[in-house]
């Protein structure tokens, strides 16, 4: 924290606004995890911004559009005080179970006005490409995010879920201020080819799930007995049966780490992002989600825990301990792909 109170700041990308060093992610405030009180979601908002958080991060499928509308009120109140994320590419249906991803230049130029309506805005300050569709060209999809630069729509352009080679041949169409990829003490793929291509070309990397969904914090041991039913965790791999019981006890050096410090399990967590990103002279802005202003403070704090060499050794091996996949499909991941 800084003599104001408030988070420290870094630069996003080469050439864009300072943000908080950590930013919030908003996708639970309308779906994936339950229901939401929507009066303690919206003062979780604004003590986010009271402690220098200003990266506020939604996209148009959590809620099929819901969040995006929900942020809208507080993206009015503070527009020039927040750097507002959205993100398109991952197209929903009627159909619960339907996920496809469209990333040509048509569906790009419609994704864009449906989130500018609804967000009641007229510029998005980061865009992001939500998840790659490997049979359009490259070219194309970030040619057509480009030109919505151009027009002043969008301030600065994001991929997610992208490997080192396809964020190199993006940033050579225009250049690209963030990564989001899934990146934690549990979930390290991002580091074989991102991480490095992100460092060399100047690209901020924002981790989503930084708290494993929740896991790492030791806030639910089995989602299938823990959690309600409309809580999409039930459905991934690492967090049911016997998978979950191994990675429930992989978490057994972080609650130690965590008493010594007086700090939670959550707190070391998301240190260890920011310090495993200076490894790789990587620029970071975490986005743990939260509801509950509490946990919103909670996390913030984190970025004044500094975790000894000894306790980051101890923490070194996790990843390759862990049990089961992120997702039950991971096809549209960059895992794939490398």
């Amino acid at each position: 924290m800084s003599e104001t109170g408030k988070i420290a700041t870094v630069q996003l990308g080469s050439g864009g606004p300072q943000v908080g060093v950590q930013g919030l992610g908003c996708m639970g405030i309308s779906e994936f995890y339950g229901e939401t009180d929507e009066a303690a979601a919206r003062d979780t908002l604004e003590a986010a911004l009271e402690a220098g958080v200003t990266l506020f991060d939604t996209a148009d499928i959590y809620g099929r559009g819901a969040n995006e509308t929900f942020l809208a009120p507080f993206v009015g109140a503070h527009r020039d005080e927040i750097t507002l994320a959205t993100k398109f590419a991952i197209e929903r249906t009627d159909d619960p179970h339907y996920r496809g991803v469209r990333n040509d230049p048509a569906y790009i130029r419609e994704a864009v006005e449906g989130s500018l309506r609804r967000l009641d805005t007229d510029v998005i300050d980061l865009y992001y490409m939500h998840r790659r569709d490997p049979l359009v060209p490259f070219a194309e999809s970030v040619g057509a995010m480009a030109e919505l630069v151009r027009q002043g729509k969008v301030k600065q352009l994001g991929l997610s879920e992208v490997t080192g080679d396809e964020l190199r041949e993006a940033h050579a169409v225009h250049p690209i201020a963030a990564l989001q990829s899934e990146w934690s003490l549990f979930s390290r793929d991002v580091e074989r080819s991102a991480v490095p291509a992100a460092a060399e070309l100047g690209v901020t990397l924002v981790p989503y799930s930084p708290l494993g969904r929740g896991f790492l914090t030791g806030a639910f041991a089995d989602a299938a007995k823990d959690l309600t039913p409309d809580d999409f965790r039930k459905h991934q791999p690492r967090f049911t049966g016997e998978n979950a019981r191994t990675n429930a006890a992989l978490l057994e050096p972080v609650h130690k780490i965590a008493a010594a410090h007086g700090a939670s399990a959550a707190q070391v967590a998301l240190a260890w992002v920011q310090q495993r990103a200076q490894v790789h002279g990587l620029t970071v802005v975490p986005i743990p989600g939260t509801r509950k202003r509490s946990r919103l403070l909670e996390n913030v704090a984190a970025t004044g825990l500094v975790l000894t060499p000894q306790e980051l050794e101890l923490l070194e091996p996790l990843a390759d301990r862990v049990a089961g996949d992120r997702y039950p499909d991971m096809s549209s991941t960059a895992t794939v792909r490398e």
